[in-house]
């Protein structure tokens, strides 16, 4: 079986980040593997080891910086990877297009696994469009996951806790959620040998993407503010009681 992961080089959510001109952040931070994208290659390792006999094979877009990310996803456990190089910002329907074209040059993928949004842009539509452009069926936030030889068996956590049983012909694509899994971090003997598996680049304009008739781009980038103020509420017990209870109800509405 070959499985396919598709991941993205993301800044890193502890980082501080600062807005460049109108849309632009300064690419010196520290950026990583998405969060999502974790969850996806451990299940996609673990599938390996479950029925043998297959390829992990991880597929990205970016700068060549994005190479990192690749090697911490080869350590995890995948086999090899391919980075689709570009230093333009691709929105999610180029991206899908790009990571289409560059896994059918690669082979014929038996599933692909993604996480189920990015931390950075959180679009969460690269994973349909991939899989709309393949004319495979689609499943996000997926937290528990089975296969058999011809169907992919999965539940996925929708609002409010429900859960939506799906069965879904192979191949298809996956959007994992944190809740299926626990990602094994790699030990330095995994960091050693990873720097070992291949990394082929493309260069995005080799792969000879027509042109989406649509587009998206982002226009402006803000910082988040923080709204709320502190208030110290002051008095006997029971006026603060009261007081806080008058909050909780007329503010916050959560009364």
């Amino acid at each position: 079986m070959r499985i396919y992961v598709c991941v993205k080089h993301v800044p890193d959510s502890a980082a501080t980040i600062t807005i460049r001109g109108n849309n632009q952040i300064d690419e010196s931070v520290t950026f990583l593997l998405n969060p999502y994208d974790e969850h996806a290659v451990e299940e996609g390792v673990r599938l390996k080891a479950q029925i043998g006999a297959s390829e992990v094979v991880a597929v990205t877009l970016g700068k060549e910086a994005a190479i990192n990310t690749l090697q911490s996803v080869l350590a995890m456990g995948a086999d090899r990877g391919i980075l689709i190089k570009t230093n333009d910002r691709p929105d999610s329907i180029f991206t899908a297009r790009a990571l289409k074209a560059a896994i059918e040059q690669d082979g014929k993928p038996d599933i692909i696994f993604t996480g189920k949004e990015s931390i950075d842009s959180e679009g969460m539509q690269t994973m349909f469009r991939l899989a709309a452009a393949l004319d495979m069926p689609v499943a996000t936030n997926v937290v528990a996951f089975s296969i058999d030889r011809e169907h992919a068996f999965v539940e996925c956590e929708m609002e409010a806790g429900v859960r939506q049983l799906l069965e879904m012909p192979l191949p298809c694509v996956i959007g994992t959620g944190k809740g299926l899994n626990k990602p094994k971090y790699p030990t330095f003997i995994d960091i050693r040998k990873a720097k070992q598996k291949e990394i082929k680049q493309i260069v995005l304009a080799s792969l000879k993407i027509e042109k989406p008739a649509a587009s998206m781009e982002i226009s402006e980038l803000k910082l988040a503010v923080e709204q709320r103020q502190p208030k110290e509420l002051k008095g006997q017990p029971q006026e603060i009681v009261k007081e806080l209870i008058q909050v909780l109800r007329d503010e916050a509405k959560v009364l």
